[in-house]
């Protein structure tokens, strides 16, 4: 690839300081993928710039116009503090027709919605787990066709936010509470769906047009305290002392056979041309003891540190780092050109 200016936009708290040295493995987890993402960018000849992006559209305009980037790097995980706002900013790089990585607008929207996304998906019968939504000042009527255990979650944050032992709820004062807690503590809707007990298992894909599905990745929860569910809480995903006490690791699923493996690409395909995915995204699924991988969640944009599920399934698959981090690149870079040539036919 030749030598390109690439602005990376990040959330304040995510914007990485030069060096590693004198931080703990806790405190580098926050700003862990614009580190790596700068660094490999860099030793590969670009040049690349920072911008720390909170609630302004002002500033990305400026470092368009001085800068002059041939491509921007979009890691911005929200936007006015709010998730389902980091889609406005795609449109914005979309309006001013500076070719950017990751998912486009309508994807964003489509994938971050679980009520939405999960509608149009079992519309077009990809297993889903049964749910229900419940808003903000609206009272908790657990549909009857909805029976319980339950996990509840926050419509729209990701990340796990929110999500703790507790989650996990059997009668409905508990799913009362539980709601409440998300109402108050997150701020957002809930939804409660039904839980699987089975297998966390995160597919991650590239492409836009032709897609490219990785190796299917799973995560070990180790040795969970006694009567701890096997739920991915925040804990579990980002806790880097408490996963090292318990012994919980990410790795290539093992006994899934060509058959399974095979039906959950093609699910994933399915998925992503549904919700209108492109550049690099990853699907999440529970899988059954009798073998159904039932969609839980669509992470367009997900955490691409190095060390993290994505970039190690890619590197599983046989594309180092480096060489993902400009492949992304490459993507957005292919699709500002086929959206030109298309608005010039």
């Amino acid at each position: 690839m030749k030598k390109l200016r690439v602005l990376m936009l990040l959330n304040p708290e995510h914007v990485p300081p030069d060096t590693l040295k004198g931080h703990s493995e806790q405190e580098i987890v926050a700003w862990r993928t614009g580190y790596d993402v700068r660094r490999a960018l860099s030793r590969r000849g670009h040049d690349v710039r920072v911008l720390s992006v909170a609630d302004e559209l002002k500033p990305i305009r400026q470092e368009i116009e001085t800068f002059k980037p041939h491509v921007v790097f979009n890691l911005l995980e929200q936007f006015h503090g709010e998730t389902a706002y980091d889609q406005n900013v795609a449109s914005y790089l979309e309006l001013t027709r500076i070719p950017y990585t990751g998912c486009n607008p309508r994807g964003l929207v489509l994938a971050r919605g679980k009520d939405l996304s999960k509608k149009l998906l079992s519309y077009h019968r990809i297993p889903v787990p049964g749910f229900a939504v419940f808003p903000i000042g609206r009272r908790v009527r657990r549909p009857a066709r909805l029976p319980f255990p339950l996990i509840v979650k926050s419509l729209s944050e990701d990340a796990s936010r929110g999500i703790a032992q507790a989650s996990l709820v059997d009668s409905d004062t508990s799913l009362a509470e539980r709601v409440a807690f998300i109402h108050e503590q997150v701020g957002t809707a809930a939804i409660a769906e039904q839980y699987i007990d089975g297998r966390e298992i995160y597919v991650g894909v590239l492409g836009n047009g032709r897609l490219r599905v990785l190796p299917v990745w799973e995560l070990d929860f180790g040795t969970l305290p006694p009567g701890a569910s096997r739920i991915a809480t925040e804990k579990v995903k980002f806790d880097v002392s408490y996963q090292e006490r318990r012994g919980i690791t990410q790795g290539p699923a093992k006994d899934l056979g060509a058959e399974l493996g095979g039906r959950i690409a093609r699910l994933v395909k399915r998925i992503c041309r549904t919700l209108e995915l492109d550049g690099y995204a990853r699907i999440d699924f529970r899988l059954s003891a009798d073998g159904v991988p039932y969609f839980l969640e669509a992470n367009p944009n997900p955490d691409i540190a190095e060390n993290e599920y994505f970039a190690q399934s890619a590197h599983h698959d046989g594309l180092k780092f480096a060489d993902l981090v400009e492949r992304i690149v490459g993507l957005g870079i292919s699709r500002a050109r086929v959206a030109g040539e298309k608005a010039g036919a």
